[in-house]
């Protein structure tokens, strides 16, 4: 097989320390290429020296795994001083049995120099700052969830059932009756009174909902709660805030990726923040997609394909998809939305989401590419593909449901 690089090198890293392996041309005389294996500890300043080595053996490419976190420092070190290629883990496994740190990197090193490794995508510094900002304010708002969750199981085990007839317990009419709650009020009808708005419509409901044995025990655990969730919220606009500043240079994209049904503010600075706004990187919308993870799987053996889940991929992309998606399918007058009605029925609602996420990120990477809006092909789109088979649908339905149908055209 031919070698592609001469020069190079391969990284097996661990937390504590990593093995360097370098694979260089044989000396003459002989046919077998060298090879030489050195630990270095993960610290900045043993992977200066890691940095100064492979420089002075003059490798031409550098492998590393995907391992965790713990990839970053060394490929950060040596990026700006040598080609160094990110891989995934699974692209590179090695045979059962034979698995060392040592053999972990020679095997790197061979896969590497006759270029049977694909990199993996990792953006420029700025990108992954906004990346570490929105995956953090996605994470804290989850834990807000979490928080809110165990909120309303203290009010369950208390007896009140005030999650049974607000929607939302925090929202300005909760977050009163939740107060006065913990500083000790337990007449009723005066929590039930500090309703607002249309809140106020529901007063007999809340004066029922609000009847239950609060101790001072929940008192104590709901303060604490009530505390958590207001400094996970306040921490979540201060990286907004931040988001939204480092955001500026990208404010085309915001605008395009925003028209398209279904994405709002947040989804699309996480989808710039995943994928960098820049969609050269992916040479067509299915290269994207298959990297976000939101195409299905490949199974086939013997000639037979057997069914198969979607493909691991980018999670936070896909979290945002994902709502985004849900949001789309509830849609009326577009596209997504009847799409998503149209394969509900063959495929079920799961899927039917993933096949919408699919034709989300397809219209981002065209919308991106060609710096275009989001152009809508209508909630008739697919009845105007076939009017024939479409009528003919809708009177074999209603014919089902017992009616005799004649057409008149409307021309």
């Amino acid at each position: 097989m031919e070698v592609l690089h001469a020069r190079c090198a391969a990284l097996d890293i661990g937390k504590k320390e990593l093995k360097a392996c370098v694979r260089l041309p044989p000396v003459s005389g002989r046919k077998a290429r060298r090879q030489e294996i050195r630990t270095f500890a993960t610290t900045t300043g043993a992977l200066l020296e890691l940095r100064d080595w492979l420089v002075g053996q003059e490798v031409s490419l550098v492998v590393m795994e995907a391992t965790s976190d713990y990839w970053r420092s060394p490929f950060y070190l040596l990026e700006d001083a040598l080609n160094v290629m990110l891989v995934n883990a699974a692209h590179a496994k090695g045979l059962p049995g034979r698995k060392t740190d040592v053999a972990d990197a020679a095997w790197l090193c061979q896969l590497g120099e006759h270029g049977l490794l694909k990199p993996s995508f990792v953006p420029p510094e700025p990108i992954r700052e906004l990346r570490d900002l929105t995956r953090y304010r996605s994470t804290l708002a989850a834990e807000r969830t979490r928080e809110v969750s165990r909120l309303e199981k203290e009010l369950e085990d208390a007896g009140i059932k005030l999650s049974a007839v607000a929607t939302d317990i925090l929202g300005v009419s909760g977050r009163l009756m939740l107060q006065a709650l913990i500083d000790g009020e337990s007449d009723v009808h005066v929590l039930a009174e500090m309703a607002k708005a249309r809140m106020r419509a529901k007063i007999p409901d809340l004066v029922a909902a609000l009847e239950g044995n609060f101790r001072e025990h929940h008192a104590f655990l709901c303060r604490i709660h009530l505390g958590r969730i207001d400094q996970i919220t306040a921490s979540i606009l201060e990286l907004s805030a931040r988001i939204e500043e480092a955001m500026r240079p990208f404010a085309r994209q915001l605008e395009l990726l925003e028209t398209i049904p279904g994405i709002g503010r947040s989804g699309a600075e996480v989808i710039i923040a995943e994928t960098g706004a820049d969609m050269t990187r992916f040479r067509t919308a299915g290269h994207l997609a298959s990297w976000a993870g939101t195409v299905p799987g490949h199974h086939e053996s013997a000639g037979k394909r057997r069914p198969a889940a979607t493909r691991h991929g980018n999670r936070w992309l896909a979290a945002a998809l994902g709502i985004a998606a849900l949001s789309a399918s509830r849609t009326k007058d577009t596209w997504l939305g009847a799409r998503y009605r149209r394969l509900i029925g063959r495929i079920g609602k799961k899927k039917a989401l993933v096949a919408l996420q699919h034709s989300i990120l397809t219209a981002v990477w065209h919308m991106l590419n060609s710096d275009v809006p989001y152009a809508d092909l209508g909630a008739d789109f697919f009845d105007q593909i076939n009017p024939e088979r479409a009528k003919h649908r809708a009177i074999a339905q209603l014919r089902r449901l017992g009616y005799h149908v004649e057409l008149t055209s409307a021309a």
